[in-house]
């Protein structure tokens, strides 16, 4: 597999060291490979302020002492060479000819991406991209490799499961999650992981699991997000909560993916081109 990394460290530095009007129009150049990837109407910089990215419109003295910072840490090298790893060990799965790799500076002052994501999240849903977001504190700089192997990982499976937009069920998405993190431990160990799967326990946790296994054959994309990502998320898309925790569906995935692992005596690797409701059954966890 051909993985081209953007070099979108080096045009975020030249965008912020340049005047503050010409950088929309800059952003929008660095962005433009990613329109037909990102199934949204209106400007991409709208798109990119919504989504947790660094602002265009303000001049804000943090952004490019975090750049350099990321291009002193290699985290473009960093992400390469992660992928290439997991694409060597998802080897005997179907992967596409070549996957393009899209890393934007996320915003310190979105209170979703930095309370909500823990800095940084990913999109791997688009065939043949990845998008990836982070603000880099200590905690996140030497991660964003691993998170572009979970969202690698959600690549890989849908090029190997069905993921129908208008079929697709609430406990497939949650089993996916879970099972790309799954993944990032098997390839990289348990602190390679990201937070989320650990943001929800307790009482919390078996109040999103009840509800989640309740509603596990519930059908689209317009309704899974709620269980994967709760009820904060969802009010920001403008949708009904559905009474999950922020990322409950995170932990709850990894539980399920968990037990059927244990159940079947399969790994996350070859548990990556099963689907959701096979692997379940197999371990004799829904019928």
């Amino acid at each position: 597999m051909e993985f081209i990394v953007h070099d979108t460290l080096a045009a975020m530095a030249a965008l912020l060291e340049g005047p503050l009007e010409r950088r929309p129009d800059a952003l929008r150049k660095i962005m433009a490979p990613t329109r037909d990837a990102i199934p949204m109407p209106g400007d991409i910089v709208d798109i990119h302020h919504q989504g947790g990215g660094f602002r265009v419109d303000v001049d804000d003295p943090r952004y490019l002492p975090a750049v350099r910072r990321m291009i002193e840490a290699d985290v473009l090298g960093q992400v390469r060479r992660e992928l290439e790893r997991a694409s060597d060990r998802l080897g005997g799965a179907k992967q596409v000819d070549s996957l393009q790799v899209m890393f934007m500076l996320g915003n310190p002052d979105n209170t979703h991406l930095m309370e909500v994501a823990g800095g940084y999240y990913g999109m791997g849903g688009a065939p043949g991209w990845l998008y990836l977001l982070a603000w880099p504190t200590d905690e996140v700089i030497g991660r964003i490799g691993h998170l572009a192997v979970h969202e690698f990982h959600h690549n890989v499976r849908y090029t190997n499961v069905e993921w129908n937009p208008a079929t697709v069920t609430v406990g497939e998405h949650i089993v996916a999650e879970g099972l790309a993190e799954a993944f990032v431990r098997e390839l990289s160990g348990a602190e390679a992981m990201g937070p989320w799967s650990s943001m929800v326990t307790g009482e919390a946790f078996d109040r999103a699991y009840e509800r989640i296994m309740a509603d596990f054959e519930v059908e689209g994309m317009m309704n899974t997000p709620a269980y994967v990502l709760g009820d904060t998320a969802v009010r920001n898309f403008g949708q009904e909560p559905r009474g999950i925790p922020d990322m409950a569906g995170y932990a709850v995935g990894l539980r399920l993916v968990d037990q059927a692992l244990a159940a079947t005596g399969l790994t996350a690797t070859e548990a990556t081109v099963i689907p959701a409701a096979d692997l379940l059954r197999r371990a004799g966890i829904r019928p």
